[in-house]
């Protein structure tokens, strides 16, 4: 049964589109640049001003002297490994600390969700992290970048609220049945809750991804710096001012520095472009995941 819209309805909804259509093409346009900026030519590239709706001829000399350099394909390895592993230990310790704050018969539960809570407010600070990290060990290792972020209070609230919204039913059922609770974390609360897993796999995921701040603190040996970092030294620290230009060492003097500039775009979207692919595959998952404890039946 279709509702027939009344004049002022049609104007409204005409007003709405345009709007996001306007804020949506204001948000992806720099995205847009940098990626037609990042195959086009160097030459024309440089001479141009004004907007960049198209790429200037097509050109991937910048990507191909991207890769050739070792320090950004170690990047990428440490990011992978960083990524992987620490995702992988937030979902585990996530869902087990999720699991038991939503039982019902949990022994001073109520206290420990409150000192969880706490430490959304109130952290000891940057020193005592680094002097914690440092005592333990793990100072210039990828564990530094991995441990430490292991948990995160919020995360585990949403989880917690997903965990709580399963039917005891279910629960019951199997432990008549003979399960015990890993039995039925493994088999029936986490299968339940694959939307808010996919949401918490994105946004430990991203976290990982994007972060630089801890491995510039934690790090001191290159051969284990993040793309991120990497990306961070060559195109704002500069630490090494002739980095970009040892990646043009093949081309002819006067067009080095031209290149160099494609080279930094080449750069961005590089460290960009694959956590971007993996959204459209959580990303049904994302709406409902983010809604657990928002409607209450």
């Amino acid at each position: 049964m279709r509702i027939k819209k009344t004049f002022g309805e049609y104007i409204f909804d005409t007003f709405n589109h345009f709007f996001l259509f306007f804020w949506a093409l204001i948000t992806i346009y720099p995205l847009l640049y940098v990626l037609f900026s990042s195959v086009s030519d160097a030459g024309r590239l440089m001479s141009h001003r004004g907007l960049l709706l198209y790429p200037l001829g097509i050109n991937f000399e910048a990507y191909k002297l991207v890769m050739k350099n070792p320090m950004v394909l170690r990047g990428y390895l440490n990011t992978f490994i960083i990524v992987i592993g620490g995702t992988s230990l937030n979902i585990v310790m996530t869902s087990l600390a999720a699991f038991f704050l939503s039982r019902k018969d949990v022994l001073w539960k109520n206290g420990v969700m409150m000192m969880i809570a706490i430490t959304m407010f109130f952290s000891g600070g940057m020193i005592p992290s680094y002097l914690v990290v440092v005592g333990l060990g793990m100072r210039d290792s990828l564990l530094a970048l991995i441990i430490p972020g292991a948990v995160s209070a919020f995360n585990v609230i949403i989880m917690r609220t997903a965990f709580i919204e399963i039917p005891d039913s279910l629960e019951e059922s199997a432990f008549m049945d003979g399960a015990n609770n890993f039995d039925i974390m493994y088999r029936i609360v986490l299968p339940l809750s694959k939307s808010v897993l996919a949401v918490m796999a994105l946004w430990y995921g991203v976290s990982h991804w994007n972060s630089w701040f801890s491995a510039a603190i934690y790090l001191t040996d290159r051969k284990l710096y993040p793309i991120q970092l990497v990306l961070r030294e060559i195109l704002i620290q500069n630490t090494d001012s002739n980095e970009i230009y040892k990646m043009t060492t093949d081309i002819a003097q006067g067009d080095a520095a031209q290149v160099a500039e494609t080279i930094k775009y080449a750069l961005i979207i590089i460290a960009t472009v694959p956590i971007l692919c993996i959204y459209p595959y959580l990303q049904k998952h994302f709406v409902k995941g983010v809604m657990i404890g928002a409607l209450k039946g």
